[in-house]
């Protein structure tokens, strides 16, 4: 015998089709999405793409971590029953939706929130009586669903690095990025907060993104867990110190060079300097005179023209940003300062000369 759910539900009109919105308790969707191993069928057949069970822990911890305000998108599913609508007044597009329990419901997009929440009520994590919207189709045919997942996710785009940055209030690093943002004149002025990357014509120098790696290098040495004013203050400090020794930077904070013929000449501005920078702090913040000892930055050659950084993070013309490079061009800074260096960081630079001399 066949059980009958009843939801309240408005119904709406996509093109030709029919849909409904409703709200359903959390406890309820591992009953009522069941997951389909999609892995075992060809990828013409599927209705969906695999679960990636790597994004799944993270999912559930973020609901784990922010029980009281997480946020989820509305689950799209399409159901092999036929689904019931009965308006609250004859004509009326609001009411209640009948689906019979055991009926499939595919989804569509949201399969991977799907997931999080059925492993964060495993882990006991008190979510049951809360609910998420869901938009639910009649099931057409195979090729219909997936033509639906294909326009669900077609043209989703990732919002860019730094405008997660930007927005995410429970980032503590985040927050002390801004903050020392504010309080370093040539990173107020000159970083894009909304890209990842530069565009040829951009007035900038940096972007947000870039800061907040260069942080994150210098905080994993130096920085107080939970400390956010501590921690902008001692990036602050440390970023205008910095400020004060590289001429490049402020020749395009003062007008009298263009932030494009900057970053066409020079790297002083380049992502991987600034995690390099980012990292020579942690060996250089309190040591006595640490501050004058900087004074090295304002005679290194920073332009892409000279030699010393091929195979530092110069590589065919083109400057480089993976570990190696950044790595290697920490050394390099390090020991144009007359800094000891490490056998790691020894044995980066003797490995780029030989390179050079190849």
């Amino acid at each position: 015998m066949a059980f009958d759910i009843r939801v309240p539900a408005m119904r709406g009109k996509m093109g030709s089709r029919t849909y409904y919105a409703c709200l359903m308790p959390m406890k309820t969707v591992p009953q009522f999405f069941k997951f389909a191993d999609w892995a075992g069928i060809s990828p013409e057949d599927r209705e969906q793409r695999v679960l990636n069970e790597k994004r799944v822990p993270a999912l559930a911890e973020y609901i784990a971590e922010n029980e009281d305000n997480y946020i989820f998108s509305s689950i799209t599913a399409s159901t092999k029953g036929e689904p019931r609508f009965e308006p609250y007044a004859e004509g009326a597009d609001i009411g209640t939706l009948i689906l019979e329990l055991g009926n499939e419901l595919i989804i569509n997009d949201g399969q991977h929130r799907r997931a999080g929440i059925v492993r964060a009520l495993e882990q006991g994590v008190p979510i049951e009586r809360d609910t998420i919207s869901v938009l639910i189709f009649p099931w057409e045919n195979t090729e219909r669903v997936q033509q639906m997942f294909s326009d669900l996710n077609r043209y989703v785009q990732k919002t860019s690095k730094s405008l997660d940055i930007l927005f995410d209030k429970r980032d503590e690093l985040a927050a002390a990025t801004l903050t020392m943002m504010e309080k370093v004149p040539v990173f107020k002025e000159l970083t894009d907060k909304e890209n990842v990357s530069l565009g040829v014509k951009s007035t900038k120098l940096f972007t947000l993104a870039a800061l907040y790696d260069a942080n994150t290098e210098l905080l994993k040495g130096k920085g107080r867990d939970g400390d956010i004013a501590s921690n902008a203050a001692l990036l602050t400090e440390y970023w205008n110190a910095i400020a004060d020794y590289m001429p490049d930077w402020k020749s395009v904070l003062e007008g009298r060079k263009l932030a494009l013929e900057l970053r066409q000449e020079k790297i002083a501005s380049h992502s991987t300097v600034l995690r390099a920078l980012g990292g020579l702090g942690v060996d250089l913040i309190g040591r006595e005179n640490w501050k004058a000892q900087l004074a090295a930055l304002q005679a290194i050659d920073w332009s892409k023209k000279n030699p010393e950084w091929e195979n530092v993070c110069i590589v065919s013309n083109s400057v480089v940003s993976n570990r190696q490079a950044r790595a290697a061009t920490k050394a390099f800074i390090k020991a144009k300062m007359g800094m000891v260096l490490t056998d790691g960081e020894q044995r980066t630079l003797e490995k780029q000369r030989e390179v050079s001399a190849a």
